[in-house]
């Protein structure tokens, strides 16, 4: 993994001297590395000089798993506090440029402090937090073959537990079933699990409980796999005996809108018009007043990341985005319906990760 290409990429993109960041997703794209984000700050610095860490001494030793970084340590120990190790990085490295670039959406509020009482003028500091997601949206290969082994996994975790869930079963029961098999096949971790049934289908994002599910209800289950760090976000709708007329009609309008989506993304297109092939066929259908929420989201190291798919965004989706298609359609007292899909701009269209069946 080339990952001092991409923080030069990320050094020329801001327009900055130096960058930084804290632990999370977006040290392990930029650096290979995974701390926790804690009470101990640890935070990665960029520039043309090289890379440099502002980091406890506890922690110190994964730096030498990487070698390749060659980076350099401002070590700081429980005794003596973080403080002296952020004057000195200060000290070492405001010379090296004017503007220092942050992430903001991560960047907590007494590290900003630190470096402010380190003497690093509010002025130089600049929030480039837009930046790092934005680089992050288009995805290489490798992040591509990870999320299909995560699909893979997931879709596979799915029809085992279907083929052994049943009407009497409670939602708990359920998720605890797919987690095992999801595990038992390889994931790495579970991104997101949620088992809803019946009147509680209706709810976006509700919780899993001891609910039952009845037969001819609803059964929504939105869920995914982690692998090497990537997820899979699926959801699927059952139900198990007769649905009604109007259960029928909910769930005939968001099966046509996400096929509409999938259908009709492509690069060049803006996701406000993706948004749109969907929300249109809702409408249509007179269901548009129970599309409560963009049609979908980027996927990456985060479940939830750009593009986002939704009204109002002029972002152009380009080859190499992977995101979902979530139409979804909810009726208070009677149930929700959502089908959700992974998919890949190409060249030409869009590839769909996913392809667990759609029907009813």
């Amino acid at each position: 993994m080339h990952y001092l290409a991409r923080l030069d990429a990320l050094l020329e993109q801001s327009g900055a001297e130096l960058v930084a960041f804290v632990p999370g997703e977006n040290m392990v794209y930029f650096t290979g590395l995974h701390f926790h984000l804690s009470e101990r700050p640890i935070l990665a610095l960029y520039s043309r000089e090289g890379l440099a860490f502002i980091i406890p001494e506890l922690e110190a030793s994964k730096l030498d798993a990487a070698p390749e970084l060659d980076a350099r340590r401002f070590v700081w120990t429980d005794e003596d506090g973080y403080h002296g190790a952020f004057r000195q990085a200060v000290k070492a490295l405001a010379a090296q440029g004017e503007t220092w670039a942050l992430d903001g959406a991560t960047l907590r509020l007494f590290e900003w402090l630190a470096l402010e009482s380190a003497g690093l003028p509010r002025a130089r500091l600049r929030d480039i937090g837009e930046l790092f997601l934005a680089i992050r949206a288009r995805k290489q290969a490798s992040e591509i073959a990870n999320m299909q082994r995560a699909v893979d996994i997931s879709e596979a975790a799915l029809r085992a537990t279907m083929d052994w869930a049943r009407p009497g079963m409670s939602e708990r029961e359920i998720a605890d079933k797919l987690s095992a098999e999801m595990l038992a096949r390889g994931a790495q971790g579970i991104a997101f699990l949620l088992v809803l049934s019946g009147e509680k289908s209706a709810l976006p994002h509700g919780n899993t409980g001891d609910r039952v599910w009845g037969e001819d209800e609803f059964l929504l289950i939105d869920f995914g796999a982690l692998y090497n760090g990537y997820p899979a976000d699926i959801t699927r709708t059952f139900c198990y005996g007769a649905p009604t007329a109007q259960m029928r009609a909910l769930y005939d309008a968001v099966y046509a809108a996400n096929a509409a989506a999938r259908e009709q993304a492509r690069p060049g297109m803006t996701c406000e018009a993706l948004d749109r092939a969907a929300r249109d066929v809702i409408a249509a259908a007179g269901f548009g007043d129970y599309f409560i929420h963009r049609t979908g989201h980027g996927l990456g190291l985060s479940v939830h990341e750009l593009p986002n798919i939704v009204a109002g965004s002029s972002q152009i989706l380009e080859e190499g985005m992977v995101f979902t298609i979530e139409p979804g359609v909810y009726l208070p007292g009677v149930g929700g319906v959502r089908i959700e899909d992974n998919v890949v701009i190409r060249a030409d269209g869009a590839q769909s990760l996913t392809s667990f069946p759609r029907e009813l």
